[in-house]
């Protein structure tokens, strides 16, 4: 999708346009938001303009995210439904409160038993259809809270398994201790957790050291905008304003 064919008219972002935006690191999906619906409603003279994102992604993780606006945000639900691929890095030989670099490191763990054959043997038993577990530090909401309100101020809850699946999971390369990995999965799959667990599996630790989102369905990375080249785009030569509209 070229980006510079969206339609910037008024009345487009209101039908309903979906913006590919390479997600900056350190940024949440909440920001990136924010930050379009204040550039788009003040180019074009909106009061009202809706806007919602089709897939969190971590503050710590870059990538491809969906940003939907006007009538679009009604399919938010249908493209979060879709298949993610992701690429990324798991460090062995430590565990984080957070299954990543959020937090400190809570424990160690050794890591001289770990070769190529035993890290791509177990990383076969986490194809398929799976139970797992979610982060503590998460989102997900439990008796109105969310977890990671939860888990910051230092409370344990239990957590109920999710089944997902993992289409695939390669091994792209190893330098102890840390591995390259690709994970195509179904919607509510927590990397995180793949990380944590794949380092019990291998009787070590491991935690998310580095994630990037490629691909949502059939849309890709590669035909994504960084943050701040979209918002040069909102410009007055790309967007025609409610006024000009009128006229």
């Amino acid at each position: 999708m070229d980006f510079f064919k969206q339609k910037f008219s008024a009345d487009a972002l209101l039908e309903g346009q979906v913006f590919l935006i390479d997600k900056p690191l350190g940024w949440t999906s909440f920001q990136v938001v924010n930050k379009m619906r204040w550039h788009l409603k003040k180019l074009t003279g909106l009061k009202k303009l809706k806007v919602g994102h089709a897939g969190t992604l971590d503050p710590l993780a870059t990538g491809l995210l969906l940003v939907c606006t006007g009538k679009k945000t009604k399919s938010i639900s249908t493209l979060q439904g879709q298949e993610k691929t992701y690429t990324g890095t798991f460090t062995f030989g430590a565990t984080t409160p957070s299954y990543d670099c959020e937090t400190a490191i809570d424990n160690r763990f050794p890591t001289s038993h770990l070769n190529e054959n035993n890290i791509k043997k177990t990383a076969l038993k986490f194809k398929g259809v799976l139970q797992q577990y979610p982060p503590l530090f998460s989102a997900i909401k439990k008796e109105g809270k969310r977890l990671y309100e939860i888990a910051r101020l230092g409370n344990t809850t239990e957590l109920e398994a999710r089944k997902i699946t993992v289409h695939k999971f390669e091994i792209n390369g190893i330098t102890l201790p840390e591995i390259n990995f690709l994970i195509k999965c179904s919607k509510g799959t927590y990397i995180r957790s793949i990380a944590h667990d794949f380092g019990k599996a291998l009787q070590s630790g491991a935690y998310l050291s580095a994630l990037k989102r490629t691909q949502i369905g059939p849309y890709k990375l590669n035909d994504a905008l960084n943050l701040n080249s979209a918002l040069e785009s909102f410009s007055e030569k790309n967007i025609r304003s409610v006024h000009q509209a009128k006229k």
